[in-house]
C-alpha cells in the first residue's frame, strides 16, 4: 500500500508536467523561461519549492535532530538575507533580462550593462555546471536515502526513480513543467510535513511534556542560541543572513524571477513566496525536535533519515507513501530546475549561439541529468553537506559581482573575474582550515571579493 501511494503521487507530477506541453511554444525561449509569461502566485510557488528542497526533509531536520533548537537561527538568518537580495537585485534582474533577451545566468552576468564579457560568460556557465550539477546529485541522494530506509531499496534505486521523473517532464515542457510541478510538489510538501507535525504531537502529549523531554536531551540543546561567546554568536548568525543574500547567486532561483509576467507583480510573488517559505521551514525545525523525543538513539543511526524512520513509526502505510512523496516533490521540484539551468549554461554560455537551438537545448538536459545521476550514486555523501558547498560556491562567486551591478557599478570583465575567483578561492580556505564553526564560509568569501572591487576601485590600474 505504501509504495501504491507513493508512486500514485508521483505519477499526479509526472502528469502535470506532461500537461504542460500544451502550452509550450516549442521554443527556446519557452524552454528555457518559460515565455516570461508566468503569474506571481505560479512562480512564486514553484521557486519555494524549488528552494527548500532535500535538504530541508532531509538535511535540515537531520540538523536539528543533532543541534537543537539552535537551527532555528539559519531560518531567520537565511530569510532575512534573501529578502534583504529580493529587494536589491530581482526587479533589476527581471527587467535586465527581458530588455536584453536574455535566456541564462551566464548571460546575466556578462550583460547586465550592455557589455558583452565573453570570457565571463563562459566562466559562469562551466562554474554553473559543475557547482549546479553536484547540487543536483544531492538532490537524487536525498531521494535514495528515504526510499533505502523505507523499502530497504539499494541507494541508487531512489536516484534513479527521480532522475527519469525529471528527465521525462523537464525534457518534455521544459521550465514550464518545471513550474507547474513544482506549484502542485509545493501543495504535497507542506501537507506532507504538516500532517508528519501534528501526528507526531498528539502522539507525544502536551506541550509541557514536549519541551520538559527535549531539555533533558542533553545541556543546551533548548537555547535559542549556539553555547558560544557573543562573538561567536554574532558570527553564526551573520553567517546564515549571508547564506540567505546568496539567493542571488542561485541560478534556479533566479529564473524563476526571470518568467514572472510583469516586473510590477514582484511584491505578490514575494508574498507568496517568503509565507510559504517561512511555514515550511518552521514545520522542520519542529518536525526535527520531535523526532528527536520519538527516536532518541542519536548516534545509532543516520539523522538525516529521521524523517522516514519517524514516519514508519507514527503514520498508516497509505500516509507513509504520501510523506515519501512529499519528501521526493522537495527533491524533484529542486532537481529539475538545477538540471534546466545547466542545459541553459551549456547550451548558452558555452556552445556557440548558432548551434543551440530548441533540440540541441533538450539533448543538453538528458546529458546533464545522467552525469548528476552519476554523482549521485557513486558515494552517500551528506545532503547537508552537499547542498551547503555547492550553494556556497554559488554565492561566493556570482552575488558579490551581482550586488555591484545592482548598486550600479560597472567592473572590467578581468576585475568581475578576479571577483568570482577569489570568492570561491576563500570559501575553499576558510571550509579547508576548519573554520566554518566559526560562520559559513559564504561570509568571508562574498566580503573578501566585495574586498577586491573597492581596492580596484581605490587602485585601477591594478585590474583594467
Amino acid at each position: 500500500m505504501t509504495v501504491a501511494s507513493f508512486l500514485f503521487f508521483l505519477l499526479i507530477f509526472a502528469v502535470i508536467g506532461w500537461f504542460s506541453m500544451m502550452k509550450s511554444r516549442h521554443s527556446t525561449v519557452d524552454y528555457l523561461v518559460a515565455g516570461r509569461d508566468v503569474a506571481p502566485w505560479l512562480a512564486g510557488l514553484s521557486a519555494v519549492a524549488t528552494n527548500n528542497s532535500g535538504y530541508m526533509f532531509i538535511g535540515m531536520i537531520g540538523l536539528t535532530y543533532t543541534t537543537g533548537l539552535s537551527s532555528i537561527w539559519l531560518m531567520i538568518g537565511w530569510i532575512i538575507g534573501d529578502f534583504m537580495a529580493s529587494v536589491l537585485m530581482m526587479k533589476q534582474v527581471r527587467v535586465t533580462t527581458e530588455k536584453q533577451d536574455i535566456h541564462s545566468f551566464g548571460g546575466l552576468m556578462a550583460q547586465w550593462h550592455h557589455t558583452d564579457y565573453n570570457i565571463l560568460r563562459r566562466m559562469s556557465g562551466l562554474l554553473t555546471i559543475i557547482f549546479l550539477g553536484s547540487y543536483a546529485a544531492a538532490q537524487f541522494n536525498a531521494g535514495s536515502k528515504a526510499l533505502h530506509v523505507l523499502f530497504g531499496w539499494d541507494l541508487s534505486t531512489g536516484a534513479i526513480i527521480g532522475a527519469v521523473l525529471v528527465l521525462l517532464y523537464s525534457f518534455s515542457g521544459g521550465l514550464r513543467a518545471s513550474i507547474w510541478t513544482d506549484a502542485a510538489q509545493s501543495f504535497v510538501m507542506i501537507i506532507s510535513m504538516a500532517m508528519m507535525m501534528w501526528v507526531a504531537v498528539d502522539h507525544i502529549g502536551n506541550f509541557h511534556q514536549i519541551y520538559t523531554t527535549l531539555a533533558a536531551v542533553k545541556p543546551h540543546y533548548m537555547d535559542w542560541l549556539p553555547h558560544t561567546s557573543w562573538l561567536g554568536v554574532l558570527l553564526f548568525v551573520a553567517g546564515w543572513v549571508f547564506a540567505g543574500f546568496g539567493v542571488a547567486g542561485q541560478p534556479h532561483i533566479v529564473i524563476r524571477y526571470m518568467t514572472l509576467d510583469k516586473p510590477e507583480n514582484i511584491n505578490r510573488f514575494r508574498a507568496y513566496y517568503y509565507a510559504w517559505f517561512v511555514a515550511f521551514y518552521s514545520a522542520t525545525i519542529v518536525v526535527g525536535l520531535l523526532a528527536r523525543i520519538l527516536l532518541p538513539d542519536a548516534g545509532h543511526f543516520d539523522a538525516e533519515l529521521a524523517l522516514p524512520m519517524l514516519s514508519m513509526q507514527l503514520l498508516p502505510h497509505v500516509l507513509v507513501g504520501l510523506m515519501l512523496a512529499g519528501l521526493f516533490a522537495a527533491t524533484m521540484s529542486t532537481a529539475d530546475s538545477l538540471i534546466l539551468s545547466c542545459s541553459a549554461a551549456l547550451t548558452r554560455d558555452l556552445l556557440p549561439e548558432h548551434k543551440s537551438g530548441y533540440g540541441i537545448t533538450k539533448m543538453a538536459t538528458g546529458a546533464v541529468v545522467l552525469v548528476a545521476l552519476a554523482i549521485a550514486i557513486s558515494g552517500n555523501k551528506s545532503v547537508f553537506d552537499l547542498v551547503l558547498i555547492a550553494w556556497g560556491l554559488l554565492a561566493s562567486a556570482f552575488v558579490p559581482v551581482l550586488a555591484v551591478y545592482a548598486l550600479g557599478g560597472k567592473p572590467s570583465e578581468r576585475l568581475a573575474i578576479t571577483m568570482m575567483l577569489v570568492g570561491i578561492g576563500v570559501f575553499l580556505l576558510w571550509r579547508e582550515l576548519g573554520l566554518s564553526h566559526l560562520a559559513y564560509e559564504v561570509m568571508p568569501a562574498m566580503l573578501s571579493s566585495l574586498f577586491v572591487f573597492v581596492g580596484a576601485r581605490k587602485f585601477p590600474k591594478l585590474l583594467r
